[in-house]
């Protein structure tokens, strides 16, 4: 029988063709009926702001509101000026809308993939004050050309693993309330914090310019915001940066 990892991973590649194996899951999993909920409503804001901005482009909007703006610039622009104003105010809200939208969807996705690879790590959530072997440390981070302080704590879990086609550092420090998982994505980009709450995990990415971005994340009810915040700002601060990259 599908489970909530395989079925997410599915919507996420497909949500509008569930196959049987997903439809009877989903019947039976009231979490994953309420994420696939929310996935299909944001493919659904974004396609209406897709046809919203076609539309808007072509009709001229109600003309009551438009005169008033055109009148308080130049008493002397004719309609056919005010209607150019018009259409050209609806593409820039329409392409706005647009922008904002796709600017959010690479970060959501990004933020999936990152508690889809936890869920397939669960050994490293392991509480305790035993630290990674050093050189090992020293490994996982040269393989993806950085160097990691000592400032960034205790450090009990490091591995380079596969992500999305290349090596990253994969790091779990330890903290009062409990572990916080690290993954330094090099390779990946975020214009703005993404904050989330995926397959049980929740954390933020943050954008590190010039170096990708760093995933932050817990799955502790007694680990909070606060604590996540301390440890991206814990790691970035103890992170030293090479010229050499492994791919």
């Amino acid at each position: 029988m599908m489970d909530c990892t395989a079925y997410r991973k599915s919507l996420l590649a497909d949500p509008e063709h569930p196959s049987a194996a997903m439809s009877g899951h989903v019947a039976d999993c009231p979490d994953c009926a309420a994420y696939t909920e929310r996935l299909l409503r944001f493919e659904s804001r974004f396609e209406r702001a897709l046809r919203v901005t076609v539309a808007k482009a072509t009709a001229a909007p109600p003309a009551t509101p438009v005169i008033g703006v055109a009148a308080s610039i130049s008493p002397r622009r004719g309609p056919h000026r005010v209607r150019g104003f018009a259409i050209a105010a609806s593409v820039l809200l329409g392409v706005s809308a647009v922008v904002g939208l796709w600017l959010a969807a690479p970060g959501r996705t990004l933020a999936a993939a990152v508690a889809l690879h936890m869920s397939e790590e669960p050994n490293a959530w392991a509480r305790t004050e035993v630290p990674v072997p050093a050189s090992q440390l020293d490994e996982v981070m040269r393989e993806s050309g950085m160097h990691l302080k000592s400032a960034a704590g205790l450090v009990s879990y490091a591995s380079s693993c596969e992500f999305r086609g290349y090596r990253v550092p994969h790091l779990v420090v330890q903290t009062g309330g409990g572990p916080i998982t690290v993954m330094v994505l090099s390779h990946e980009s975020v214009p703005r914090e993404v904050h989330f709450d995926e397959l049980g995990y929740r954390g933020m990415i943050v954008p590190v310019p010039g170096h990708g971005s760093l995933a932050v994340l817990e799955r502790s009810p007694a680990a909070s915001a606060k604590a996540i915040d301390a440890v991206a700002a814990q790691v970035l601060g103890a992170i030293d940066w090479t010229s050499a990259r492994a791919h």
